[in-house]
């Protein structure tokens, strides 16, 4: 659809270029040189699209999630029901790696209440991750796998970035790995949806589904222009995106420090609508509107007041509030601002030394399982009686089969479930519970596994 659209738009425009004359007395000739060369500027666009999944696709990683599943939690305390699983919740987003030793940046939804979280590499390995350090301000999370000389994804400078330009989303949207989307830069410096504290977002037309979370948007420079981060509604075309210029400052503090200190001038404040504008003789759209002033913050040292229009913050202009968010947290804990403030129609010059936001704590999350202490398989096989084998369609004799799965383990990244049967251990056919025992001591086990009526390898290593 993308190339008959970019088709018809340079046919048309090939058309309307020859002038009136043209669509009165046309022309075989000129009417076959401008299909072809609008095939070929089409058969170029599509070419880029193409070079950017190359190009960034091996960056883009699946993020599996095991969560404690508070429902079932509530039914096994009312029910009184025990035994070797938690009940846990699996969920999955996106991840791009922009760092060679592992590092990986995702949203912060995706791994907040994670018990465990593995990764899956474009490669096809499968590894645990463990979480480096999340700031939910900004929606923004880093985890980390043990493996190097990885594919990092390069980022654009995203206050670069044109709306109208063309844009790439590549993620997992309901777990379809390396999905491919396309769109343009619908808007820059979005805010106010209310979906966290610090909102400037990115926003585009390209298709953004669950799943897609963490994902990167990209130019067609294959550069990284935000971490995709929620979308309105569902097949709504309204998608949006952290942009690199933040996610780089987040990440960067979370590896350094594994946690997030942001400046804090010390006032709330709101746009200056035409009706107040016109109340305060002040102009609509020229800077925030002080509405209150924090008494042990940078603000109050300087004299800023309700009332006070701030106009400027290190002489770049505000148009709005939001404005004077993004432009306050783009300085650094410690820094000294110059301010040009607007109180009763005059303009002053003030400045103020940023403190550090004071973010309340984030709350502890689940003990995720570390990833030196998966040492086992983390599987449980029993072996079911003859008759109960001879119902599955087995032979008459003891069965082994899956009774347990620890979450984030080698079993578990390898796929197995609850109630599989083994029917092959390391090459050994119609193997016992304890052969299979034995066979994982030698620290790999390569299983074939009969799940309802189809057959799959699975391997793993301690």
């Amino acid at each position: 659809m993308l190339r008959s659209r970019a088709f018809a738009f340079l046919v048309a425009t090939a058309v309307l270029a020859s002038g009136p004359s043209a669509l009165a007395q046309p022309s075989p000739a000129a009417g076959s040189a401008a299909a072809i060369q609008a095939t070929a500027e089409a058969r170029r666009l599509s070419d880029g699209f193409v070079a950017v999944a190359d190009r960034v696709s091996p960056s883009v990683v699946q993020i599996d999630v095991t969560a404690r599943d508070e429902k079932a939690d509530m039914l096994s305390h009312f029910f009184g029901r025990g035994g070797r699983d938690e009940p846990v919740a699996r969920a999955m987003g996106s991840g791009v790696i922009f760092a060679p030793d592992g590092t990986i940046l995702t949203n912060n939804h995706v791994v907040e209440d994670a018990l465990t979280i593995n990764v899956r590499l474009r490669d096809g390995r499968y590894l645990p991750a463990v979480l480096v350090g999340r700031d939910p301000a900004t929606d923004l999370a880093v985890v980390r796998v043990d493996a190097t000389g990885l594919p990092a994804a390069k980022l654009a400078d995203s206050d670069a970035a044109r709306v109208g330009e063309w844009v790439v989303a590549i993620g997992s949207p309901f777990g379809l790995g390396y999905t491919v989307t396309a769109g343009v830069l619908s808007a820059k410096g979005r805010g106010g949806i209310g979906m966290n504290q610090i909102e400037d977002y990115l926003q585009t037309d390209a298709s953004i589904n669950p799943g897609n979370s963490g994902g990167p948007l990209c130019n067609l420079q294959g550069e990284v222009l935000g971490i995709n981060t929620m979308i309105v509604g569902r097949g709504q075309g309204i998608g949006f995106a952290v942009p690199s210029s933040i996610a780089l400052r987040v990440a960067a503090q979370i590896i350094k420090n594994g946690r997030v200190s942001r400046p804090w001038l010390g006032v709330s404040a709101q746009d200056v609508t035409p009706e107040i504008a016109a109340a305060m003789h002040a102009t609509a759209g020229a800077g925030a509107l002080v509405n209150n002033v924090a008494p042990d913050g940078p603000a109050h040292g300087s004299n800023l007041r309700p009332g006070d229009i701030i106009a400027a913050v290190a002489g770049r202009p505000l148009h709005d509030a939001h404005d004077l968010i993004r432009e306050t947290i783009a300085h650094e804990v410690g820094q000294t601002v110059a301010l040009e403030i607007v109180r009763g129609g005059k303009h002053y010059g003030a400045s103020a030394t940023l403190t550090e936001r004071p973010d309340p704590q984030l709350e502890t999350p689940p003990a995720q399982q570390p990833v030196a202490s998966r040492q086992g398989m983390g599987l449980v096989v029993r072996d079911i009686p003859a008759e109960l084998a001879v119902q599955r369609g087995f032979p008459a004799k003891p069965l082994p089969v899956v009774t347990h799965v620890a979450p984030g383990s080698a079993a578990d990244r390898a796929g197995l479930r609850v109630d599989d049967a083994i029917v092959e251990a390391n090459g050994a056919v119609d193997p016992t519970s304890s052969q299979i025992a034995d066979a994982a001591k030698t620290g790999t086990l390569l299983l074939r596994v009969k799940r309802g009526d189809a057959f799959f390898y699975a391997a793993m290593a301690k």
